[in-house]
């Protein structure tokens, strides 16, 4: 009952941060277009707001794991991520640009601990086994909750009011995280990393450096193979993701709907909440390592109809149901992160996974943007192109089953009774 306690604490942290990190890639932009009359500043905020992502996350893994109180070190964290979107509702459009800039970066660089740095919390929380695989289909469900809800909120109270309430509320949003972070079980015990569970409480590491343990974290993800398969897998998938929105938006024009690119991602949004709490409620212990290629050809699949869709409603539909496979591949990323990360690192690993995933949803913005000429359902298909090579790779990188008792090289082995789920 005490895991489920936690859990559910958890699930509000995670919800808090992750609707203030969603939202504010909405906010920034209309708060400096409404005070300025240009989009230009919102679009040099939000990229240092985001820029720190990739270079902090390795460093927020490593002291999660090296710090003596985790409930200081998230509490700081996210407070520290309230303040910075706090100060720049204050700042943005009546500052200097270089001081609005300076601030964004700083509060950003709070930003990975609202995403892999949370995650890796769920393994302290829940046990191993069908439990934690249903925790994990719950976390994920929140970062699909949030990519409806953020930009859906920051919309509404900027129609009725103006772009800076929105950006104010979450503000709020991360200090409730904070303040509910800091009431989250740190009982002391801990996941040893490869499904395994153990005792020993957390404290700062006195026989390595610092350095020493940004490169540990990069070299498990290399390593242990099914890390690597993962990470190779996701991130080649992003790249198509991280066009989705520019394509959603011409796909809808070229309907004659300019306006409606955003239902488009609703639609996927939805349909990924969905499939993440189907996971949760069915499918928590069908095999992480198989549902990963089965949802990446499926979302693929399901992008690829959406570009030969005859109409505006039948691509809505098929957005929705690519969004459905979306959902369970966000969980069994984290489940396989969780259960075959080595001992120390796991915070490393969950970091570094979602800095290098919005790495390469970046670059797939910018390819998006340089072929943005080109007919959108082709740009579509390029996209369903993305998913589907994503799922080859990860089984051309991941181990092949092995005997039983023969545990693959660089993997942990599963704690007493529960099963491997990657």
């Amino acid at each position: 009952m005490r895991a489920h306690t936690g859990l559910r604490s958890y699930l509000a942290t995670a919800f808090l941060a992750r609707l203030a990190e969603e939202g504010m890639a909405v906010a920034v932009v209309m708060l400096a277009m409404h005070r300025t009359g240009s989009a230009a500043q919102g679009a040099f905020v939000l990229t240092a707001w985001m820029a720190p992502h990739v270079l902090a996350a390795p460093l927020t893994g490593a002291l999660a794991e090296r710090v003596r109180s985790p409930r200081l070190f998230y509490l700081g964290a996210l407070g520290g991520l309230a303040a910075g979107i706090a100060a720049l509702a204050a700042i943005t459009g009546r500052a200097p640009l270089p001081v609005v800039l300076a601030v964004a970066v700083l509060g950003g660089g709070c930003g990975p601990v609202a995403t892999g740095g949370l995650s890796g919390l769920v393994a302290r929380l829940v046990p191993g086994g069908a439990d934690r695989d249903r925790a994990y289909a719950l976390d994920a469900a929140t970062y699909n909750a949030v990519s409806v809800a953020g930009p859906a909120l920051v919309s509404v109270i900027a129609a009725l009011a103006s772009p800076a309430p929105a950006v104010v509320l979450l503000a709020a949003s991360a200090a409730g995280a904070a303040v509910t972070a800091a009431a989250l079980p740190y009982d002391g015990r801990t996941d040893t990393g490869g499904g395994g569970t153990g005792t020993a409480a957390p404290g700062p590491k006195s026989r390595t450096t610092l350095r020493t343990d940004l490169g540990a974290g990069l070299a498990a993800m290399w390593r242990v193979r099914e890390l690597r398969a993962v990470t190779a897998a996701t991130s080649l998938a992003f790249v198509g993701v991280g066009g989705l929105t520019t394509t959603a938006v011409l796909l809808a024009g070229d309907r004659g709907r300019p306006d409606a690119g955003g239902v488009l991602m609703t639609a996927l949004a939805l349909g990924a909440l969905t499939g993440s709490l189907a996971v949760a409620r069915w499918l928590r212990s069908f095999p992480a390592r198989r549902l990963v290629p089965f949802c990446l050809t499926g979302a693929g699949l399901g992008l690829a109809a959406a570009a030969a869709a005859p109409s505006f409603a039948a691509q809505t539909a098929l957005f929705a149901v690519a969004g459905v496979f979306e959902g369970p591949l966000l969980s069994a990323t984290l489940r396989i992160r969780a259960d075959h990360s080595p001992p120390g690192v796991r915070s490393q690993v969950f970091t570094i996974g979602a800095g290098l995933k919005i790495s390469a949803a970046a670059c797939g913005s910018a390819l998006a943007g340089a072929a943005a000429g080109l007919p959108p359902h082709l740009l579509l298909l390029g996209i369903a192109a993305f998913q589907l090579a994503a799922a080859g790779l990860h089984r051309l990188l991941r181990p092949r089953p092995r005997p039983a008792g023969k545990p693959a090289a660089g993997a942990g082995a599963p704690a007493h009774g529960q099963r491997p789920s990657g």
